[in-house]
């Protein structure tokens, strides 16, 4: 079955795009002849896999729906509102292609779309699943792009997200790909990934694999970030606690979340640590996981815990249901939000997206400290 309504569709990932939603929108519209497109910068992880496979980088979705207004939109790897780029008008998607849960906010439409939504670790284990299926063969370099997505949102088969199928597709796209040695080639992706982290700053640590979910409870209605920053080396991305926890408090307030989390993911020795920016996220995190806090309270150690998808939400998802907020009295590490501006120093060969004292409060600090 090859649905009518993918023919010349726009095949885009998530906001904060990540490999899993830029190979599978490059074999999506490669199997249903249409345009493949991106939601937002690449990560040095998809640069990486689009260098070795010689795949061109999909253009701006905000460029195509302009210069090709007649056509539909199909949405891969996500499907909740807040991941869609605002680009998008809700009237043209015509189709999703996801492995996530249907949550709170998953996107409306008038009328019935095209729907694929399969519990496997990769997005693209299911696109490369349908080529087999209509008897089409990817090209080399797409089935590489393939390998290298399910590679990475498995986190080399080993995640607890992989299932039988994801293992089977591998093998078969290792064979049209001409990869021998998968371990290796995972092993390259993750030390790319990890590259780039050094480099960056704390905001861009805490918002750039960022997803918000939609949470009501008995005595909780609200919203809740959960960011997640995979690292070969966690050590060096915890040597900068000092400077994330006060970011995250900024960025939940500039967002207007109820709740944010950031967890350090060793893709390597498997194993999480929670940050936790207040009372509220501690609370929810001793409900929802019962790990050990570090002796200042910031932190949480997660065991063996990686996905986002099946470790981390569903069990703050359960544990929503009947947690109460602590008032501001129980929040022994509340703190205050400063006013801060977000800028890029021009010198700064990272071109990092930094913060500092905004111009008002550095006013109001300037009044404040004057003789009278």
């Amino acid at each position: 079955y090859v649905p009518s309504q993918l023919k010349d569709a726009l095949f885009v990932g998530h906001l904060v795009t990540d490999l899993d939603s830029i190979a599978g929108a490059i074999g999506a519209a490669d199997l249903y002849d249409g345009l493949p497109c991106r939601a937002s910068e690449l990560n040095s992880e998809t640069l990486f896999a689009m260098e070795k496979w010689g795949v061109d980088v999909p253009p701006p979705i905000e460029h195509m729906v302009e210069r090709y207004p007649a056509a539909g939109i199909c949405l891969v790897d996500h499907q909740q509102i807040s991941q869609v780029n605002p680009a998008i008008p809700s009237e043209r998607i015509v189709g999703v292609i996801d492995h996530h849960a249907l949550q709170s906010e998953t996107i409306v439409t008038k009328m019935p779309i095209y729907l694929d939504i399969r519990p496997w670790g990769s997005m693209s284990t299911i696109i490369a699943h349908n080529y087999f299926t209509v008897g089409k063969r990817p090209s080399p370099a797409i089935a590489g792009m393939l390998l290298c997505a399910i590679l990475s949102d498995t986190l080399n088969l080993a995640g607890p997200t992989t299932t039988a199928w994801d293992k089977m597709v591998v093998a078969i796209l290792c064979k049209i790909s001409g990869v021998d040695d998968i371990n290796f080639l995972a092993s390259q992706q993750f030390k790319a990934k990890s590259r780039d982290l050094v480099n960056l700053s704390a905001h861009q640590l805490v918002c750039g694999d960022q997803k918000v979910f939609t949470l009501k409870g008995q005595h909780f209605a609200g919203t809740l970030g959960f960011a997640v920053v995979e690292t070969t080396d966690d050590e060096v991305i915890m040597a900068k606690k000092s400077d994330l926890i006060p970011e995250m408090v900024e960025v939940k307030a500039d967002k207007k979340l109820d709740l944010l989390f950031v967890a350090v993911v060793n893709i390597v020795a498997m194993r999480s640590t929670l940050l936790l920016a207040s009372g509220g996220e501690r609370a929810l995190a001793k409900k929802a996981f019962a790990g050990c806090l570090s002796d200042d309270q910031l932190t949480m150690d997660l065991g063996n815990r990686v996905s986002r998808k099946k470790e981390f939400i569903p069990p703050l998802t359960s544990a929503i249901r009947d947690f109460v907020m602590p008032t501001k009295e129980q929040k022994k590490n509340a703190r205050t939000r400063r006013g801060s501006m977000l800028y890029i120093d021009p010198c700064d060969p990272s071109s990092r997206v930094q913060r500092r004292p905004s111009e008002d409060s550095e006013a109001k600090a300037t009044a404040a400290a004057a003789p009278v």
